[in-house]
C-alpha cells in the first residue's frame, strides 16, 4: 500500500475556523511572502489553503466588502490583475480551464466576507479525486511557496508590459 504524507496540511484539517484578529488581507497588503504581484490599489496573493496548485486571489488593497464600494480606478486595476493572473496561470500551469469568481457576503459562501477578493483556480479535466470527495482533504502536487516562486517572475514581466 502506498502512503501519501502531507504534513503541512495537518494544521488546516485539524482546526476549525477560529477568529483571527484583524483582516487577513489587510495584513497581507502590508507584506506577505505569498503576494506575487502588487499594483497601486490591488494585489495578487496565493491562497494559503488552495483548491489546486496555483490558486490565486486578487484583492483590493482597501478594506471593502463589495464591488459597489470600489472606485472606477480600483475596479480597473482589480480586473487588470485578474487578467494578468489568468495569463500567468496559463503560462506556468497550462490548465485546461480556470474558475474565476467571487462571493459577496457570507450567505454567498465568502469565507472572509468583509474584504472583497476574486479567486482564480486552475483546473484540469479529472482533477477532482477521491481524497477531496471521501476524505475532505485536497492533495496538491506543489507547496504554496513553490507556487509563489514560479508565478512571481511572470507577474513581474507582465507588469513591465512584456
Amino acid at each position: 500500500m502506498d502512503r501519501l504524507y502531507s504534513p503541512w496540511r495537518y494544521g488546516y484539517v485539524t482546526t476549525t475556523s477560529q477568529p483571527v484578529d484583524g483582516c487577513v488581507f489587510c495584513g497581507a497588503a502590508a507584506g506577505d511572502p505569498l503576494v506575487v504581484a502588487r499594483g497601486n490599489a490591488a494585489f495578487v496573493i496565493l491562497n494559503l489553503y488552495p483548491y489546486n496548485s496555483g490558486h490565486l486571489m486578487v484583492v483590493p488593497a482597501r478594506h471593502v466588502a463589495s464591488l459597489a464600494e470600489l472606485s472606477t480606478d480600483e475596479l480597473t486595476e482589480l480586473m487588470t490583475l485578474v487578467q494578468r493572473a489568468e495569463i500567468a496561470l496559463a503560462e506556468v500551469y497550462q490548465p485546461q480551464g480556470i474558475n474565476v469568481g467571487l462571493n459577496l457576503g457570507r450567505a454567498a459562501g465568502a469565507g472572509i466576507a468583509d474584504h472583497l477578493h476574486i479567486h482564480l483556480v486552475p483546473r484540469w479535466v479529472g482533477d477532482t479525486n477521491f481524497m477531496s470527495v471521501v476524505g475532505a482533504t485536497r492533495v496538491l502536487p506543489e507547496e504554496v511557496p513553490a507556487s509563489a516562486e514560479r508565478l512571481r517572475p511572470v507577474f513581474e514581466r507582465l507588469s513591465n508590459g512584456q
